[in-house]
């Protein structure tokens, strides 16, 4: 548990709610609690707190097998999920993922790849297939379930036919699948409620701690990210509103988390890169496997160019440096300060992908620490090189480090105000 899930499994030690906005099953958070791994896709990762309510916000799509099947395969690694359904609230409004969007994902991505030779590097579960329905106005959503089955029968099997004159290799069982969903009604019902309705209470009664979980990254955005090679959902701050349903004065501390250096799952352009040694290095160190895909990721020197520019978008108040350790055994680290393309330095992030994959990074070397510090537990304890990385990061994206990760354990995340 390294990245968002580690901070994120921090926050929700005191917090009341933990919410998620946007995306669907094809994030993945790994968070450890004595010494059990739990992976968390769909769930918020703050439900391993028996204490906090987990809100799944009208900005998730969401497929219930994979729901279920989640909670199931959690429970049994250990205690800490026991009783999720009574602490589980889903939003109404809330689009499902059929099977057959799934199966669809897998298809377009193979008509990509034969088309034009390569394929977006999806996670094959829905998403893409599942917010077009949505924007088309012929999604089906959580209500839509709950309400007549009759009328949301007919809907289905309108949107499974439609789809299969789209794609006449595409195998439905509408009858199966439609059994299938009606089996879901009663377990889901005591979960969901009018979502809207749901936030502004729990923001106006007693004073709670509301924290927001994104899923994907950034650069992974559909407006911000590196178009196409992004997701289908906004994962940067403006989610939280149109996810949740919540007005942009309730949004208090933007925490951003980044890695003490860079990676990427899946195609599209990535310009501090390493397809080197140090890119092995890095990928092998910091065990860089996606938790949804199990793909290897790609691992490059960090990119601050990229870190402000998603400080332009969300605002960060204050940042998570996390994995830190990963870089104890380098005598020297690069950091990515600033990008040329055809020779001239441009002040901004490129957003066309050819002008992405021109760009030349311009590196700042920096002096390594070359020693462990996965034992430190202070700021003061970190070898003074890797005091002057972490003030390095803050002085140019002018946001203050408020914690920095050494390690795995809970315990190895130093807070320092």
């Amino acid at each position: 548990m390294r990245g968002k899930g580690k901070v994120v499994d921090l926050l929700a030690q005191d917090a009341d709610m933990v919410c998620r906005c946007q995306g669907g099953n094809n994030a993945g958070h790994t968070v450890v609690v004595d010494s059990v791994e739990y992976d968390f896709h769909l769930l918020p990762s703050g439900i391993i707190n028996p204490k906090v309510t987990a809100f799944i916000g009208n900005g998730v799509v969401i497929h219930l097998p994979g729901l279920f099947e989640e909670a199931e395969k959690n429970e049994r690694k250990g205690k800490s999920l026991k009783g999720w359904e009574k602490r589980l609230i889903i939003s109404d409004r809330a689009h499902i993922v059929f099977d057959f969007h799934q199966a669809v994902d897998g298809v377009q991505e193979q008509q990509r790849q034969e088309q034009a030779g390569q394929n977006l590097g999806t996670t094959k579960k829905g998403i893409g297939p599942v917010y077009s329905a949505k924007a088309a106005r012929s999604g089906l959503r959580i209500c839509d379930l709950l309400a007549d089955f009759t009328q949301f029968s007919e809907r289905y099997k309108a949107l499974a036919q439609q789809y299969q004159s789209m794609y006449p290799t595409l195998k439905i069982d509408i009858d199966g699948e439609l059994l299938k969903l009606k089996d879901y009604v009663e377990q889901i019902k005591p979960m969901v409620r009018d979502g809207v309705h749901y936030m502004y209470e729990a923001l106006h009664g007693p004073p709670k701690k509301i924290l927001v979980e994104g899923a994907n990254a950034a650069l992974l955005d559909i407006d911000f990210g590196t178009y196409p090679f992004v997701t289908s959902s906004n994962c940067t701050v403006g989610g939280v509103c149109t996810g949740l349903g919540m007005p942009p004065q309730n949004v208090g501390e933007v925490y951003g988390v980044v890695k003490a250096y860079t990676t990427r799952v899946g195609i599209g352009a990535f310009p501090s890169e390493q397809k080197n040694e140090i890119g092995d290095l890095l990928q092998t160190r910091g065990k860089e496997v996606g938790v949804t895909t199990g793909r290897k990721r790609r691992c490059g020197w960090l990119d601050l160019v990229l870190i402000k520019y998603a400080h332009m978008i969300n605002g960060f108040t204050a940042l998570a440096l996390t994995k830190l350790d990963i870089l104890d055994v380098f005598t020297e680290i690069k950091v990515g300060i600033g990008y040329k393309v055809d020779n001239q330095t441009i002040p901004h992030f490129p957003a066309n992908q050819e002008v992405l994959q021109r760009v030349e990074v311009q590196y700042e070397t920096l002096p390594g620490w070359d020693s462990d510090t996965s034992a430190a537990r202070s700021f003061e304890e970190l070898p003074e090189n890797a005091q002057k990385y972490v003030r390095f990061i803050e002085e140019h994206v002018g946001v203050p480090v408020k914690w920095i990760g050494v390690g795995k354990s809970r315990e190895s995340m130093i807070q320092l105000f």
